[in-house]
């Protein structure tokens, strides 16, 4: 019997295909979760079937005591991608964003030798994970309530606030923030404060750091949505969700200023990189080489759509990471309104407790776009 620890919705999936899933009663719906952005290919994409198999069939796990060709090539492409030099390989965002936090203070301790240099800024509104340390990173309360006492060495300011960065001191080893925060709500932070972060981080040699578990692996129309900035670079980013289209894998990628600060017996992960996940996120990467190009472009058309919408109020986000805010007058809570929708085959998310997520995959059609938005206004108009 499974824990009672997800308000999971009245639906058994068996089987997907692409931008389709199917219950255990064969009734098919249209993905626009995409597994809370994990899908990133769809479901049982042939090219991704294909590597995993193939990989299975020949080694599932040696441990991190040895090399592997798979992990190895995918160090190596996320490396590139991100402009970024080396890479540590976990299983979930929580993890990743577990070593982000332990790279930025050993990073503070190894040059500056004071263990009170350790604290890491984050931001209100925030989700970096369930472990007790991530929690302690995450800025809402509401994940909060039961769990204490924390890690501490944490701060949390709020979004788009650069005075109160500033008025922080000496504690300080690391600023972690996400460039849209999701879980929070889908709520981008503005481009000037980030900037403006990124420069007070390189000024008082503060790690800028990027929780990119969903904003990642194209997510927002880029590689990472860092880089839609304009030339800002982190130290370090972390990444998860869409990278294994269903596998378990994270990870974090740092730059040089960092690449080389934990030595072995500093940081592991015994699952971390198995070859059969990675061998699926080469396959993943070289899919969205193709769909990418068209992510924003499908984004900028959804959320046009939902501005059409009574009682979807502010559509925003980046790619295909939208949210718009529930009029809770008009269709009742945002969960309500995902269970009204699910009844009627379209699957989609919440967020922030008052608004709908979507989520779709990346290679989600713009017929199959179409047909989403469609049930969606015939349920709410």
């Amino acid at each position: 019997m499974l824990m009672n620890t997800y308000g999971r919705f009245p639906v058994t999936f068996v089987s997907g295909e692409g931008s389709r899933l199917f219950d255990e009663n064969g009734k098919k719906y249209l993905d626009f979760a995409s597994g809370i952005g994990v899908n990133s290919v769809g479901c049982a994409h042939p090219k991704w079937v294909k590597a995993v198999a193939e990989q299975a069939g020949r080694l599932a796990h040696t441990s991190n005591l040895y090399h592997t060709k798979p992990a190895a090539a995918l160090a190596e492409k996320l490396a590139e991608l991100s402009g970024l030099s080396a890479v540590f390989f976990a299983n979930s965002g929580a993890e990743a964003n577990e070593g982000l936090i332990k790279l930025a203070r050993k990073y503070s301790h190894d040059k500056y030798g004071d263990v009170n240099r350790s604290t890491v800024v984050t931001l209100e509104r925030s989700f970096h994970g369930r472990t007790v340390t991530t929690l302690a990173a995450t800025g809402q309360e509401v994940f909060h309530k039961n769990f204490a006492p924390f890690t501490p060495g944490f701060v949390h300011v709020p979004p788009n606030d650069t005075a109160a960065l500033k008025q922080l001191g000496g504690e300080v080893c690391a600023v972690l923030l996400e460039v849209i925060q999701g879980e929070g709500g889908v709520f981008p932070l503005n481009a000037d404060y980030i900037k403006a972060v990124a420069e007070l981080c390189a000024e008082r040699d503060w790690l800028l750091m990027f929780d990119e578990v969903q904003t990642g692996v194209g997510r927002t129309g880029k590689w990472f949505a860092f880089q839609r900035l304009g030339g800002i670079l982190p130290d370090a980013v972390s990444f998860a969700k869409g990278i294994a289209g269903g596998l378990p894998l994270g990870g974090f990628i740092a730059g040089k200023k960092c690449a080389d600060v934990l030595k072995p017996g500093d940081h592991a992960s015994t699952f971390g990189g198995k070859l059969v996940s990675c061998a699926a996120a080469l396959a993943v990467l070289e899919i969205l080489e193709e769909a990418l190009p068209s992510v924003e472009e499908k984004g900028a058309y959804i959320r046009s759509e939902l501005h059409k919408i009574k009682g979807l109020n502010n559509a925003r986000g980046a790619g295909l990471m939208i949210g718009a805010t529930v009029d809770a007058a008009v269709h009742g809570s945002a969960r309500e309104l995902v269970v009204k929708l699910l009844e009627s085959g379209l699957v989609c998310l919440t967020a922030g407790g008052d608004s709908l997520r979507l989520m779709p995959p990346l290679v989600i059609s713009q017929a199959e776009i179409d047909e989403g938005l469609g049930i969606l206004k015939n349920e709410i108009l």
